[in-house]
């Protein structure tokens, strides 16, 4: 992903942190989304174009979660949005205290200043439906800041260093009850961050197959599979790379499920699980289409899935409890045809 323009979203815990990487993406803009504790390193991976700093549960008086302040010397655009404008605040220089009035729910907020982030929803005076979610709030904001909204429950609303492109909000624009959220995010990315928009989900879905099969080669693939949306868009990826010519076990924890990748035929393969003591793991060092059809007894059956073709070897494997944890798992498969375990970890 180097030759895109990116952007870092450092989360701070916040429940729609997803919802913001949504809307950048929708704006057509690759980004990641790393969680605090890493974001010194995530800035050095991702290498982004501009940061946003999500909303949180914390209290930064309680002292909350917490970053480098160096960031604001890298000369990067951000963008703190709710916990991340007290954050920046309080980092800064400004100050933020608890013990206000908490504010939930919709709220307006008065343009109070002509700024990229408010462009094309309206002039000073003008009013905007927002959804507000905090209890501390800034009471002074740092040096350099200027206030660029207002409501009610919160003298700064909105505010911005415009010459260091810093800007924040105590609102959530991600969330579709901020009726022109999402604007004020393309704004940021575009009028501030000076972003193109060069990604698209088509270009990384052929991205991501390319690297993988160079990434492979000629190896085998093991891939676990919970049966959510992460794991699931893996497998098909996967399956997609490398599937007409490598080997892809997949893992998956609940075969209650049924969970089927479209147009795969897979092979199911039963293990039976034991607990063991912590630390204990497993390695699955290939699959061969050899399981198909045969019965190992064991607690170990091989049943041909409905759609299997025996040229493919792929083989599902289903683990039939999902309620061990990954550190007390073993695999009382040793050796199966090509199937081994020997005591390291999936």
């Amino acid at each position: 992903m180097s030759h895109h323009e990116k952007v870092l979203i450092i989360d701070f815990g916040s429940q729609v942190t997803q919802l913001i990487a949504r809307r950048v993406r929708e704006c057509g803009v690759y980004c990641e989304i790393h969680p605090f504790t890493k974001a010194a390193e995530a800035i050095k991976s991702v290498a982004p174009n501009a940061v946003i700093l999500s909303g949180s549960p914390h209290s930064v008086v309680e002292a909350g979660p917490t970053l480098d302040k160096a960031l604001f010397d890298m000369g990067l655009p951000v963008f703190g949005i709710c916990y991340g404008e007290q954050l920046m605040c309080d980092l800064l220089g400004g100050k933020v205290e608890s013990g206000h009035d908490r504010e939930f729910g919709r709220a307006e907020i008065e343009i109070a200043a002509d700024t990229p982030l408010f462009r094309g929803l309206g002039k000073p005076g003008d009013k905007e439906i927002v959804w507000m979610s905090h209890g501390d709030r800034v009471t002074a904001i740092p040096d350099g800041f200027k206030v660029i909204a207002v409501s009610e429950g919160a003298p700064f609303a909105a505010i911005a260093d415009e010459a260091r492109r810093f800007y924040a909000v105590q609102f959530h624009p991600e969330v579709v009850h901020t009726v022109r959220g999402t604007q004020m995010i393309r704004n940021f990315l575009f009028e501030i961050a000076g972003l193109k928009g060069d990604w698209t989900m088509a270009a990384f879905r052929q991205e991501m197959i390319e690297k993988i099969r160079a990434q492979v080669g000629s190896g085998r693939v093991i891939c676990g599979l919970s049966g959510g949306v992460d794991s699931s868009v893996a497998a098909v990826l996967i399956h997609e790379a490398i599937g007409e010519h490598g080997g892809l076990a997949l893992l998956r924890a609940d075969p209650a499920r049924g969970l089927r990748a479209p147009a795969v035929d897979f092979d199911v393969v039963t293990l039976r699980r034991q607990v063991v003591p912590a630390r204990a793991r497993v390695r699955v060092r290939a699959v061969e289409a050899q399981l198909r059809g045969r019965d190992h007894g064991d607690g170990l059956s091989a049943a041909r899935g409905p759609n299997a073709r025996p040229e493919v070897p792929h083989v599902a494997v289903e683990l039939d409890d999902a309620n061990v944890g990954e550190d007390d798992l073993l695999l009382e498969a040793v050796q199966v045809g090509q199937l081994e375990a020997d005591g390291d970890r999936v």
